[in-house]
């Protein structure tokens, strides 16, 4: 054997990750879900194209206005949960008031968005009534069942956060998601409503 081959492979310095695994999964699922909602606007696109007038005939107008609002109330939660991350990095305790309010304007939100649902099938748009309704539920629907999600983790983080445990890795994933679910909100609504 020769004096400049070592018997056994040298071991490494272990490396420091770049981010936690919690957040690089996230991140993972958060960039498959905008190349979903991608080819959901891209479709809507191009069947909206084919019209004349849109809304078609007898189909209802969305209710531009009042969801403008409670837009507001969703991007309000995003800077709610951005100071909630500052403050966690600080001292994760004081955290809470920011969490909770952005846990209350995410939950407002869905909520409001199911009242403007009843309205809506009320007025007749269904998922069968029209390609209108068809994606105006395939695609505000997804971002709905996302939004729900979004806050039954944003409620388990603040839970943990109450209890003093949770992890940074945890926070940042949930804050991953949120952001998500906030930052693609207005390109929908632009879309869809406007």
């Amino acid at each position: 054997m020769s004096e400049n081959v070592l018997p056994f492979p040298r071991r490494l310095p272990a490396r420091r990750p770049i981010a936690p695994s919690a957040v690089i999964g996230m991140l993972i699922f958060v960039v498959t879900e905008l190349m979903l909602y991608a080819g959901f606007i891209s479709a809507f696109t191009i069947t909206k194209a084919a019209y004349n007038t849109w809304p078609p005939i007898g189909q209802p107008r969305l209710p531009a206005g009042e969801t403008l609002v409670n837009s507001l109330a969703l991007l309000g939660s995003g800077v709610a949960l951005f100071f909630a991350g500052r403050a966690f990095r600080r001292e994760p305790q004081s955290a809470k008031r920011p969490m909770l309010l952005a846990l209350l304007l995410g939950a407002y939100f869905v909520g409001f968005q199911g009242v403007e649902w009843m309205r809506l099938l009320g007025q007749g748009l269904t998922f069968t009534s029209s390609n209108h309704g068809a994606f105006f539920y395939l695609i505000i629907g997804s971002h709905a069942l996302h939004a729900s999600v979004a806050v039954l983790a944003l409620s388990y983080g603040y839970f943990r956060l109450v209890r003093g445990k949770l992890t940074q890795g945890a926070f940042l994933a949930t804050q991953v998601f949120w952001y998500f679910v906030v930052c693609v909100w207005p390109f929908l609504y632009v879309r869809v409503y406007l």
